[in-house]
């Protein structure tokens, strides 16, 4: 099938999915604004009562840490910070929209969820690091958390052909899985998450790096470069390490490149590598928290 075509049968099967939750509109409303309070976040979230309890348990968890029970999310946000709570809060408004189980019998949820929060806790604790001016580290775990995403629709919509990536992947070839998905189906996972995140108005900033994660060439934008690069290493090291699944047998080899642009070395490399370690154990209880 043609990449046209193809792309208005994903929007046509997009639409066929659950409505988002209302809070999600409004806070990605509030994603525009210059000086959004964190007042309004609370205003916002708490109209949702599912998702504020989401968030608190989220916050509760072995994740973070905290000695004392977090039971609002005023309080919330003074200990996580108001960009973190809007964050979360959008991912797991996400993540409860789409479906929860997988079609494909060798495709689990379970595994990619726990892959995308390692990829988006690296990725934030990259970018606190090597961030710029303007770039927000919460934003970056967004990207993380929800950069896979495509893989869900995918075997949601194109079952057969999604089972046939698969396959592909599991013949032994190192076929990377994007490639496979393009081979199978004729679009990949980041393409597919991309047109997902633009038909319900996320901003640029989030996807515009899912849609490029996987491509080849150059990103005109400095900015998205930047994220596409804060989130291919990111992505290689969960999957190196073997936290979660997104369901390469091979991880993707870090670019040369995107070390560069980011000023990075083996050693930070090999730091990221021990704090995914250090924090592994939390990663699978933020998972919990968030199903």
């Amino acid at each position: 099938m043609e990449k046209e075509k193809l792309r208005k049968k994903i929007f046509a099967k997009i639409n066929t999915l659950p409505a988002l939750p209302i809070v999600i509109p409004k806070l990605l409303n509030l994603l525009d604004e210059e000086e959004t309070r964190a007042a309004q976040i609370v205003d916002t979230v708490s109209h949702d009562p599912a998702l504020t309890s989401k968030i608190l348990q989220v916050a509760n968890s072995a994740y973070y840490g905290f000695p004392q029970e977090i039971t609002s999310l005023d309080r919330a946000i003074t200990l996580l910070g108001f960009n973190m709570v809007k964050s979360l809060a959008l991912s797991i408004g996400v993540i409860h929209t789409l479906p929860s189980r997988p079609n494909c019998p060798r495709f689990s949820h379970e595994d990619l969820w726990i892959h995308c929060l390692a990829v988006a806790t690296l990725m934030r604790h990259l970018g606190q690091q090597f961030r710029r001016d303007g770039e927000e580290p919460e934003t970056f775990f967004t990207i993380g958390l929800l950069h896979d995403i495509g893989k869900i629709v995918l075997d949601q919509f194109f079952a057969e052909e999604f089972q046939k990536t698969l396959e592909l992947v599991a013949k032994g070839e190192a076929l990377p899985f994007h490639d496979a998905e393009k081979r199978a189906i004729g679009i990949d996972h980041g393409e597919t998450g991309a047109l997902l995140l633009s038909r319900w108005r996320f901003p640029d900033v989030v996807v515009r790096p899912i849609l490029a994660h996987h491509q080849e060439g150059g990103i005109n934008d400095e900015t998205i470069a930047a994220s596409v690069a804060f989130l291919r290493i990111s992505d290689f090291v969960a999957q190196d390490e073997g936290v979660g699944s997104g369901g390469n047998v091979v991880p993707l080899p870090v670019k040369e490149t995107d070390m560069a642009l980011l000023g990075m070395n083996e050693e930070v490399l090999a730091d990221a590598v021990d704090f995914l370690r250090n924090v592994k154990e939390g990663i699978y209880a933020f998972y919990q928290a968030m199903r």
